[in-house]
């Protein structure tokens, strides 16, 4: 009797072992899943304004030529300390040939010299560009929120975009009768686009008569997020 004992033990022990093994390797159940995507934008005011002012001309002599372009560069950066909001910086030289009906005859010389300006300020830009349009060319005016601006958007239109997300599951899964939970999601977002915002043209008499701020209309940029995710429905 006491060798039966065991030996009943014994198989009791290996057949709840093995039980337990096949268990643990199961493969979990499979829920059906259900793909979701939204998108979310919000307005953001463009706060930080980059225009390119530039004085060309052209003169037979180089070292004529270079006064010149000198001169009105360093009165246009003499006007532009007075406007500590805006930041002014040189933007480069170009100096080319002219030819004439020859083209192997150099008849004169032309140059290119160019200002950056930036500010968040519109108004002191504005007025700025108006004072140096009287001897300069407006080449570029840009506008596009600051990276402060546009990171705190970015996070409104981020929560926005996953409430929008959870609302669109609750939804399909409320709609198949089903639990649900995320299997995964992503959060897309874009780069900060500046906006072209060119001042209206002026004449040359309009040039030489008083300095007229340039218009600027800053308006806003648009911040998209998208978020793009997978979720389980649960029995």
């Amino acid at each position: 009797m006491r060798i039966a004992y065991f030996l009943s033990a014994g198989l009791a022990l290996f057949l709840t072992a093995a039980t337990t093994h096949a268990a643990e390797g199961a493969t979990p159940p499979a829920f059906p899943t259900a793909d979701i995507s939204v998108e979310a934008s919000r307005p953001a005011p463009n706060d930080q304004f980059r225009a390119q002012v530039y004085y060309e001309t052209t003169e037979t002599s180089p070292a004529e030529l270079a006064r010149k372009v000198n001169s009105v560069v360093a009165q246009a950066l003499q006007t532009s300390h007075s406007y500590p909001a805006v930041k002014v910086r040189t933007g480069g030289n170009m100096t080319y040939p002219v030819y004439g009906k020859n083209v192997r005859n150099i008849e004169a010389w032309r140059m290119r010299s160019t200002l950056l300006l930036e500010a968040n300020d519109s108004a002191a830009l504005s007025e700025l560009l108006g004072k140096l349009q009287q001897s300069m060319v407006i080449g570029g005016l840009n506008a596009a929120p600051s990276a402060e601006t546009w990171k705190k958007i970015e996070e409104q239109a981020i929560v926005d975009a996953l409430t929008a997300f959870e609302a669109r599951a609750k939804l399909v899964a409320a709609s198949l009768h089903k639990k649900w939970k995320i299997k995964h999601v992503s959060v897309n977002t874009g780069g900060i686009q500046q906006k072209s915002i060119m001042p209206l043209a002026r004449s040359a008499s309009m040039m030489a008569a008083e300095a007229v701020p340039a218009p600027i209309e800053a308006g806003d940029s648009a911040v998209s997020v998208s978020v793009n995710g997978q979720i389980e429905l649960l029995e």
